[in-house]
């Protein structure tokens, strides 16, 4: 089962947990996200100490195929974003105690 957290979740986190007004938490998580992007996009590379690193490659444009109609199709060429995630960050996950 999948779940997902929202940006909402987040907001009603911060809004319980530190107290501040939903609308001081919604800023506070869309100013984060808007840095992280903006960040993300001039510089190429974004390094959050403790939890892991955003970077962006080129992907190049390749054939692939419809799954459907086993059509063949060009897929263009574009930027991905990758997360690698850091040494803590992956001994929290793998630790077993929590």
């Amino acid at each position: 089962m999948r779940i997902n957290l929202t940006k909402k979740d987040l907001i009603n986190q911060i809004y319980m947990q530190l107290g501040f007004s939903k609308l001081v938490s919604e800023n506070l998580i869309n100013d984060f996200f808007s840095t992280i992007i903006l960040n993300l996009k001039k510089e190429k590379k974004i390094k959050l100490s403790g939890f892991g690193t955003f970077s962006i490659r080129r992907k190049n444009s390749r054939v692939g195929r419809n799954p459907k109609t086993k059509e063949p199709k060009v897929i263009s060429s574009r930027d991905v974003v990758l997360f690698k995630p850091s040494k803590e960050f992956k001994e929290f996950i793998n630790n077993k105690d929590v």
